[in-house]
C-alpha cells in the first residue's frame, strides 16, 4: 500500500541518489576495510534509514511493507554491508519489541532504534539449531525479579555493533518444541553476556557477524518481551515473515545492479569487431535475467500488498523469498559469465556481488526452509 504517491517517488528518489552518489562509490573501501565508514553511518542516520519501518511515534518514518519493499530494491542496489547495518533496526532486530513487546519496553527502546543510536540484533540461530530453530537449547531459568541466561548464539548479524539483542530462550524445558521458547530484551553491556570472534566469511565484508554467548548472564524480568512465557517462537516467526519480504526485495536490488553492470559491459566489451551485446547467447543471458527480476519484482510486490491489507501472508513471504534470492544467484551467475574472464577478478564489482550475494540463500530460513514451509502451507490448506 502507497500512502502518498508523490512523498513516495521523492522518497525512493532520494534513497537512489544516496545509493549511487555516497554507497556506491565506498563500495571497495568497505570490501578492503571489513568496516562501514563512520561518515556514512552519520549520514545513513541523518536521512533516516535507521527507522524506515518503526513507527513514526518512535521517531520512525512507518513506512508500509509495500513502501519498504520498494525502498529495498534501491537499497539493494550496492555492497549488502549498508543495508545489512540499517535492517536489523528495521527489520528483525527492533519488530519483535514492536509487535510484541510493552508500551514501556517500545517507549524504552525504539526511539534510539529509529535514530540509529542503538543498534538491534536478532538471536535465533544457535550451534546445533539452526534450520530447526524451535530446537534451541540457550535457557532462561526465572531467579526472582530477573532470568538467568545460559547457551551460545551462532551468526548473529550485527552483533560485534549491537547494543540490545532479542534473544530467544527456553523458560519451559519440561516442552520440547516451540512452545517453551521466550524472547528477551538483553542489553549488551549484561554481565555475563560476551561475544566470539568475527566470522571470517565468504563476501559481505563489513557486515558483521558472531557468537554471543550467555552464561547465568542476568537480564531483569521487565525485559521479557510481552511479559508472557511461552510466545517467543510466535514472535520470532512474526518478525521472519515481514524479514523475508524484505529480504528478497534487496536480492531483487542487487539482481538489477548487476544486470545493470553486465549489460553496460556487454555494450562496451568487443570481439570479433562487435560489441559482445550483439551475440544471441549473450543476449539470451541478458533476456533471462531482466524476465527473472520482473517476476520476482511482481511477486514482491503482490505479497507485501497482501500483508498490508492484513492477510496472512507466510505461504506468499515463503515463495517470494525462495524465488527472489534463487534468481537472483542465477543472475550473478550469468553477470560473471558475460564479463568471462573480467568477472573473475576483482576490479569489477561482480566478482564481489558473485560472493556477496550467495548468504541470501542462507539466512533468515534458507531456500529449502522456504519450500517446507510453502509445501506444509499448501497440505494443511488442501480440502480433499
Amino acid at each position: 500500500m502507497i500512502r502518498d504517491p508523490e512523498t513516495q517517488t521523492l522518497l525512493e528518489e532520494g534513497v537512489r541518489r544516496f545509493v549511487q552518489e555516497v554507497l556506491v562509490p565506498r563500495e571497495e573501501e568497505v570490501a578492503e576495510s571489513d568496516q562501514i565508514p563512520q561518515d556514512v553511518i552519520a549520514q545513513m542516520k541523518e536521512i533516516g534509514l535507521f527507522g524506515l519501518s518503526l513507527p513514526e511515534e518512535y521517531g520512525g518514518l512507518g513506512v508500509t511493507m509495500e513502501e519498504e519493499v520498494r525502498i529495498a530494491f534501491e537499497l539493494g542496489q550496492t555492497s549488502p554491508a549498508f543495508r545489512s547495518l540499517i535492517g536489523t533496526n528495521n527489520g528483525i532486530g527492533a519488530m519483535g519489541i514492536y509487535l510484541d513487546g510493552t508500551d514501556e519496553q517500545k517507549n524504552t527502546y525504539l526511539p534510539s532504534l529509529a535514530s540509529g543510536d542503538l543498534i538491534g540484533s536478532f538471536a535465533l540461530t544457535e550451534p546445533e539449531a539452526g534450520s530447526d530453530a524451535a530446537s534451541l537449547k540457550t535457557t532462561a531459568v526465572r531467579d526472582g525479579d530477573y532470568y538467568l541466561l545460559n547457551g551460545t548464539k551462532r551468526f548473529i548479524t550485527n552483533a560485534p555493533e549491537a547494543g540490545i539483542f532479542t534473544v530467544m530462550a527456553r523458560t519451559d524445558t519440561t516442552i520440547k518444541g516451540a512452545g517453551g521458547i521466550s524472547a528477551f530484551i538483553v542489553e549488551a553491556s549484561t554481565p555475563g553476556l560476551s561475544l566470539g570472534k568475527i566470522d571470517k566469511k565468504m563476501g559481505q565484508k563489513g557486515a558483521h557477524t558472531c557468537d554471543v554467548i550467555f552464561e547465568d548472564c542476568k537480564v531483569p524480568a521487565a525485559n521479557l518481551i510481552g511479559n508472557r512465557e511461552g510466545v517467543g517462537f510466535k514472535t520470532a516467526m512474526k518478525v521472519l515473515d515481514k524479514g523475508r519480504l524484505h529480504i528478497a526485495a534487496v536480492a531483487i536490488g542487487a539482481a538489477k545492479r548487476m544486470l545493470r553492470d553486465a549489460l553496460e559491459f556487454a555494450m562496451n566489451r568487443k570481439q570479433f569487431g562487435h560489441p559482445i551485446s550483439d551475440f544471441q547467447l549473450v543476449q539470451g543471458m541478458l533476456a533471462d535475467s531482466k524476465t527473472e527480476i520482473y517476476a520476482a519484482e511482481c511477486m514482491v510486490i503482490d505479497a507485501a500488498r497482501k500483508r498490508d491489507e492484513g492477510k496472512d501472508v507466510s505461504i506468499e513471504a515463503s515463495c517470494a523469498k525462495y524465488f527472489a534470492t534463487e534468481m537472483c544467484g542465477r543472475v550473478a551467475d550469468r553477470a560473471v559469465q558475460i564479463h568471462g574472464g573480467s568477472g573473475y577478478v576483482s576490479d569489477y564489482a561482480v566478482e564481489r556481488f558473485y560472493r556477496d550475494v550467495r548468504l541470501f540463500r542462507l539466512y533468515e530460513g534458507t531456500s529449502q526452509v522456504q519450500q517446507v514451509i510453502i509445501a506444509r502451507g499448501l497440505i494443511r490448506g488442501a480440502t480433499i
